[in-house]
């Protein structure tokens, strides 16, 4: 298996500097290997999800068993935690245009209010009911009561009753053990899939969250676990040099403590931008905290941006050379890409860009990429780099579990608790509110 690059030699963070962490880090490594022994009865519970055989085979007989209905579309029904991750590898791995370019199943994504969207959704699955053919709705909530899913969940349901004879066959309901959604689930014959309590949302894209609407779009989810678990081992080092989670996540912290509290994930490939989206979650959920461990009120954070390479060189590069010191990058390069095109030899364009004639695409963006790099030197602007040798299911397995390895090491090193999102309900406490409470 082809494993990730990291490289931190222009993170300007010294060894000294580093050394410093290294009982606070070693702590939490052993709090996560103590995890691996405990199944799914503790906060880190996560990290067992890669090698969980039975979670990941009950997925798969489920979907031999819904593949008999030769679904043309599956609408995931979920937002947050319960979407942005299975957005994520699906876009890394087939691509933003997949739907437009695929003529097997395609994968949509219902994940907020906004009645134009839901519109549009309808618009494009009503065909499909109306000629007989099917869809899955796969509406996904660890709770059972996330607001913005059940509204969209029974937006969806009522088409597909007016149109099927046998609406609870089309439904696959993803769910906590035994909340309220589990129960109806049951009581309406759909199919249920667990997610454990313990795995909260954001940690959640290697659970049947993610990986049954992947698998049904023909993602290979065992090469997926595959590069997941690999990275897990590499992550549960004790020489931290040799575990980029550790360093990366000392990184970040010693920046925060030099007043960098924007950590921005600079990813050169287009494809990628949802896991930026992920990424963005993961960390704004997991160390924006009100309190720390000690219940003092602390009001800390690290603000997670993400960048595309090259797009958002001509939007925001900018600021991050010329603006202030406050923010830490994360570099993100694709080594090969699945496809090459080459500029064809028109010579006369010289004359507005040389050196571009007859060169594979990919040569112009490394070369653009390695610009960058240099511009940052020079500036004095900190970063770090991880390098994919490909798209693959196994390094994007891999990327996914460094990050949510890297964010439970950098809780502790904050001193808050990055599994917790208590300030989430205060939204959800006041809209629940309204909506019981008088007309809108």
């Amino acid at each position: 298996m082809k494993q990730l690059e990291f490289h931190f030699d222009h993170s300007i963070v010294s060894d000294e500097q580093k050394n410093q962490l290294t009982s606070q880090i070693l702590e939490e490594i052993k709090k996560i290997r103590q995890a691996t022994e405990k199944e799914y009865d503790d906060d880190r519970a996560s990290v067992n999800l890669p090698v969980d055989n039975a979670s990941s085979q009950n997925v798969l007989n489920l979907i031999k068993e819904k593949n008999k209905l030769d679904p043309r579309y599956i609408v995931v029904v979920g937002i947050g935690g319960s979407n942005l991750g299975t957005l994520a590898v699906f876009e890394a791995l087939l691509g933003k245009k997949h739907n437009l370019k695929s003529k097997g199943k395609k994968l949509l994504f219902a994940d907020t209010v906004d009645s134009d969207l839901i519109n549009d959704i309808i618009r494009i699955i009503e065909p499909v009911l109306k000629n007989k053919e099917n869809i899955i709705l796969n509406v996904v909530s660890k709770s059972g009561s996330t607001t913005e899913t059940i509204a969209n969940f029974e937006v969806l349901l009522n088409l597909l009753e007016k149109y099927s004879d046998n609406p609870e066959e089309s439904v696959v309901v993803t769910t906590d053990y035994d909340s309220k959604l589990w129960h109806l689930a049951k009581e309406k014959e759909y199919s249920v899939l667990e997610i454990p309590k313990k795995v909260g949302g954001r940690y959640s894209v290697f659970s049947a969250v993610g990986l049954f609407p992947l698998a049904m779009i023909g993602v290979d989810i065992k090469r997926l676990l595959d590069g997941a678990k690999q990275m897990r081992t590499q992550c549960l080092q004790q020489d931290l040099e040799k575990n980029p989670a550790a360093v990366a996540a000392a990184c970040s912290y010693l920046h925060f403590k030099e007043d960098k509290n924007i950590h921005d994930l600079f990813l050169f490939s287009d494809d990628l931008e949802s896991i930026g989206k992920w990424y963005r979650q993961l960390l704004a959920e997991s160390v924006g905290k009100e309190h720390d461990l000690s219940n003092n009120q602390v009001f800390t954070g690290i603000t997670p941006t993400y960048s595309i390479g090259s797009t958002d060189l001509h939007s925001v590069a900018q600021l991050y050379l010329g603006g202030p010191f406050d923010k830490f990058t994360t570099f993100v390069q694709v080594k090969d890409n699945k496809q090459e095109v080459k500029i064809p030899n028109y010579t006369v364009y010289d004359q507005l860009v040389q050196g571009i004639q007859k060169r594979p695409m990919q040569e112009i963006m490394a070369a653009i990429y390695q610009g960058v790099k240099t511009a940052f030197v020079k500036g004095n602007r900190p970063f770090m780099e991880i390098v994919l040798p490909d798209k693959s299911e196994e390094n994007i397995g891999q990327f996914l579990q460094f990050k949510m390895m890297e964010t439970m090491i950098l809780g502790v090193l904050l001193r808050i608790n990055p599994f917790d999102q208590p300030n989430v309900e205060a939204y959800k406490k006041e809209t629940r509110k309204l909506l019981t409470e008088k007309d809108l």
